[in-house]
């Protein structure tokens, strides 16, 4: 049987197909330590687990959910909103839970690109932009960030360029893979392009919350819902990455059409999940100041692994990641990373999975304990 066009336009997931090697390796017995994946290793919060195991017992759970999730679930993200980020948010029209905001980026996707659609995609940036929008037939166009920028896109010059055909232009400020960040100047910056070209502008922001002093949203802008969109996920702020829980905000209209998409695709959130998810919205201030505290000390000592490969970094970036830069003389990412696999039994991301502009790069997860970030360190 022959399989669909589309899936010529697209490769497999670079750490799906890595993984398998990695984990080859660990099966003939090397000690491999994984920094590469930033699937976090910590627990959610205790109360979270308690209310789950709860509410599998509950009656009448188990049956199909609502597509739009429960009331109090979006009443907990308007609230979350509300107290992180100071946006204000309908919770009954400006607000739709997802199964992870990966599924939002497939589903906003289907909801607004024909084929032949531009969609403006960061370079480096998230890999799953780019295979979405090739799978739903549009044509990716992909803009620069680079570190001399501060990992900003070059709007004057990006103007420049034709953007008759663009739809969509996909952010993530913090940023990932860079860890850079947006002031709410650059924020209305973005704003004003996106206004000015007829461009839907998507926010994708899952790591508000890691080693971030000051967690900011898009919507918290004026007008912003006027031309914006904002994703957001319970996986990495809550350590919740397989339970997936996301969401998109936006202003109504925006959000009807992608339940189009969502009401066709699933059968709704299991009743649970939703009700655990609602308990982490709710969570205090202690629990942010607490996972901080662990990433904190994970970082300073994965830092001295950077220092001690000859990396540099920059100090002020966020999230779950040190982006690093290779040492000098060194030119080749995924030689260097896989020198460092097959010598040490150690897993790091090359940049470039994230782009052309990654080429240069390696990235490191904080997804790993300080016991085996020192042992990382020994083997060197």
């Amino acid at each position: 049987m022959q399989t669909a066009d589309r899936l010529k336009t697209v490769q497999e997931y670079y750490f799906s197909k890595k993984l398998r090697e990695v984990h080859g390796l660990m099966a003939k017995g090397h000690p491999i330590i994984n920094m590469g994946i930033g699937s976090p290793d910590l627990a959610p919060p205790e109360n979270v687990i308690s209310v789950i195991q709860n509410a599998v017992t509950a009656a009448g759970v188990h049956g199909y959910q609502s597509y739009q999730g429960l009331p109090e679930l979006r009443d907990a993200i308007a609230s979350f909103y509300k107290s992180k980020f100071g946006v204000e948010a309908d919770a009954t029209s400006e607000i739709l839970p997802l199964m992870g905001s990966k599924e939002g980026i497939m589903h906003i996707s289907m909801a607004f690109l024909n084929d032949g659609d531009g969609v403006l995609i960061p370079n480096p940036g998230y890999p799953t932009y780019t295979s979405v929008s090739k799978l739903v037939g549009a044509v990716p166009k992909y803009y620069d960030l680079i570190e001399d920028k501060g990992w900003f896109p070059d709007l004057e010059e990006l103007e420049k360029e034709d953007l008759s055909k663009v739809k969509l232009m996909w952010i993530g400020y913090p940023h990932m893979p860079t860890g850079a960040t947006a002031s709410k100047a650059q924020f209305e910056k973005l704003l004003d392009f996106a206004k000015r070209n007829n461009i839907l502008l998507i926010n994708d922001n899952p790591y508000s919350f890691i080693l971030n002093e000051k967690p900011t949203s898009i919507l918290s802008i004026d007008g912003a819902k006027d031309v914006a969109l904002e994703l957001n996920s319970l996986s990495k702020t809550f350590n919740m990455a397989g339970w997936r829980v996301g969401m998109v905000l936006g202003n109504e209209e925006n959000l009807k059409s992608i339940l189009k998409v969502k009401s066709n695709m699933d059968s709704g959130m299991f009743y649970g999940i939703q009700k655990g998810a609602i308990a982490a919205l709710e969570s205090s201030q202690e629990w942010f100041d607490s996972m901080n505290k662990v990433y904190s000390s994970r970082k300073e000592l994965m830092l001295q692994l950077v220092n001690k490969l000859g990396c540099t970094y920059d100090s002020t970036s966020v999230g779950l990641f040190v982006w690093a830069r290779l040492p000098q003389g060194v030119s080749s990412a995924e030689k260097f990373i896989d020198d460092i696999l097959y010598d040490k039994d150690i897993f790091i991301a090359p940049g470039t999975i994230f782009g052309s502009n990654g080429e240069g790069y390696i990235r490191f997860s904080l997804c790993v304990t300080e016991e085996k970030i020192q042992e990382a360190i020994e083997r060197f």
